[in-house]
């Protein structure tokens, strides 16, 4: 109703306007017309004037007559006398309508300045008047359309289900009206973050060790690691129920995951972005889009080790993860596997999903010495008698590994090792299951736009987290 009203006051103000401006107009035009006139009326009179002073005069005889045939003379008219008769002072009455035109004219010229002045003054208001309308168009424009991404339409009918009404597009424009919402709570809040954060002293704690992980590491130092639990992982430090399974995506991980599909023609390029290059291949098992997704990612400044160390531990999972509402470790199988269940916030119209895995990390010995050792990540889905699925939300299944390997470029002379001199080339594979009813072409343009987001946000938490800390190799 406050838009409707505005609009119609504003046509309302705006006809005035253009009312007034064509009467200013006319008035200019006729008073430039009517000094027009005025200057040729002016203008004819000098003429007169001069005409008149230059004229010869005659003298006047006594009389005119009139010869008859006969010799006679007959008298026309008697001379006239200037006292009988009461002639024009056309000098005079030019003098006095010159200058009574000159002050018309220069009145006429202030008046046609004056009627200048306001008219900008008029235009200007005028320009203003129509860029607010079509300001407040615009952001009505823009309300209309973001109004029809959301279904007006309530029920579960109009939501994510086998009998959903709501067309593809309307899912897709909703699904995405709502990420771009939860982005930009995401922003808020990460500019609330870094106003209200200041920086702080590092504690002898956490600084990282760097004592002979790599080799070009010469000087040791003493100082305790709080990642020593997972500096060295190898399969027999990590025994368990689900060990055989670890160990099968891990093999399976570093056999296939780190081929290169940049030459595979199942593998279609989606995004490349600087280093970074996401790569996916369509797959679809009875109407479910299963397509396994794998990115590559170069990030100079940090190593593999600190890559996965923040991508595994649970402590520092909701500062960078902005797609999980909550989440709880069900179960620690041992110091370097942990089972995990999570729910992720909700994207309506889709339902909501939750997801159980387990989730391990290790770190792979380079059997060739030019080699560099790998770190990886395996999260996979698995159940637990804790964690049974729920009606409230849809189940997905997930296989995802990140891999990570670090290059060190050796540094001049006998200095150390500074993180100018590290690289760390990453591998994200991810194989999901997202289970519900949502259309295909909607889950494939969610992956495009999320997987990459996620990949640079995480890359540089990492690196913001381990500027001025010492490297783990």
């Amino acid at each position: 109703m406050l838009f409707v009203f505005y609009v119609t006051s504003s046509k309302t103000i705006i006809s005035d306007l253009l009312e007034a401006k064509r009467r200013r107009k006319a008035f200019i035009f006729i008073s430039w017309r009517l000094c027009h006139f005025l200057r040729l009326l002016l203008f004819s009179f000098s003429v007169v004037e001069d005409d008149e002073d230059e004229f010869p005069t005659t003298t006047k005889t006594d009389g005119e007559y009139n010869h008859n045939n006969n010799g006679s003379k007959e008298k026309l008219f008697s001379p006239a006398s200037p006292k009988g008769m009461n002639g024009i002072d056309f000098k005079g009455e030019a003098i006095t309508f010159k200058a009574t035109t000159a002050g018309i004219l220069s009145t006429l010229s202030h008046c046609i300045e004056l009627m200048v002045k306001r008219e900008d003054s008029w235009q200007k208001r005028l320009d203003k008047e129509l860029e607010k309308r079509r300001r407040v168009e615009d952001a009505y424009k823009c309300a209309v359309h973001e109004l029809k991404k959301k279904s007006h339409y309530g029920g579960p009918d109009y939501e994510e289900g086998p009998n959903s009404l709501i067309n593809e597009d309307e899912f897709f424009d909703a699904v995405e009206a709502e990420l771009d919402r939860q982005d930009k709570i995401e922003e808020q809040c990460h500019s609330e973050k870094v106003r209200i954060s200041r920086p702080s002293s590092v504690t002898p704690g956490d600084v990282y060790s760097t004592i002979g992980t790599h080799r070009f590491t010469n000087k040791p130092h003493s100082h305790t690691s709080s990642l020593s639990s997972v500096e060295l992982v190898s399969a027999s430090d990590d025994i368990h129920r689900f060990s055989a399974q670890v160990e099968e995506w891990v093999q399976n991980h570093m056999t296939y995951s780190l081929q290169d599909v940049g030459g595979d023609a199942n593998w279609q390029l989606v995004i490349e972005e600087g280093e970074m290059k996401v790569y996916r291949r369509e797959v679809e098992e009875n109407g479910i889009v299963l397509d396994p997704l794998k990115a590559t990612h170069s990030v100079k400044g940090v190593t593999g080790h600190e890559v996965c160390h923040y991508f595994w531990d649970t402590d520092v999972r909701m500062d960078w993860e902005t797609t999980i509402e909550n989440f709880n470790v069900v179960e620690t199988l041992s110091d370097n596997a942990i089972i995990v269940y999570q729910t992720h916030k909700r994207v309506w119209p889709s339902s909501q999903r939750d997801v159980l895995y387990l989730s391990a990390i290790r770190k792979i010995i380079a059997t060739n010495e030019n080699d560099p050792d790998t770190w990886l990540v395996c999260n996979f889905s698995v159940d637990h008698k804790d964690a049974s699925p729920t009606n409230r939300c849809v189940r997905a299944k997930i296989n995802v590994a990140m891999i990570c390997q670090t290059l060190v470029s050796p540094p001049e002379g006998d200095k150390e090792i500074s993180r100018d001199n590290i690289l760390c080339k990453i591998t994200y594979v991810a194989n999901v299951n997202p289970g519900g009813w949502a259309p295909a072409s909607v889950l494939r343009a969610v992956a495009k736009r999320e997987y990459p987001k996620f990949l640079k946000r995480f890359t540089s938490y990492v690196q913001e987290k381990t500027a001025g800390k010492s490297i783990l190799f």
